[in-house]
């Protein structure tokens, strides 16, 4: 998976949890799970998905490159 297939599937995930996101106004390094008001809930939600999806283990210790869509599509385009 290339990092363009990673940011991809991260907006993809982060849609089904939030209908409405609108990514242009969101930028690659913005805390999105902020501007989008996601809950702790709502973010192991995302973080299951994307696991689920790459198959990729994703610990506690990388949720904070998970907090914006540059070092969430990072993270998962060197690991998948």
């Amino acid at each position: 998976m290339n990092h363009d297939q990673a940011l991809a599937l991260v907006q993809e995930a982060i849609t089904e949890i939030v209908p409405d996101a609108d990514f242009t106004e969101i930028g690659p390094d913005t805390d999105y799970r902020q501007a989008l008001e996601l809950d702790s809930l709502d973010f192991l939600n995302l973080v299951e998905r994307l696991s689920e999806r790459t198959g990729c283990r994703l610990d506690e210790d990388d949720y904070p490159r998970l907090g914006t869509l540059e070092g969430a599509a990072t993270l998962l385009a060197e690991r998948a």
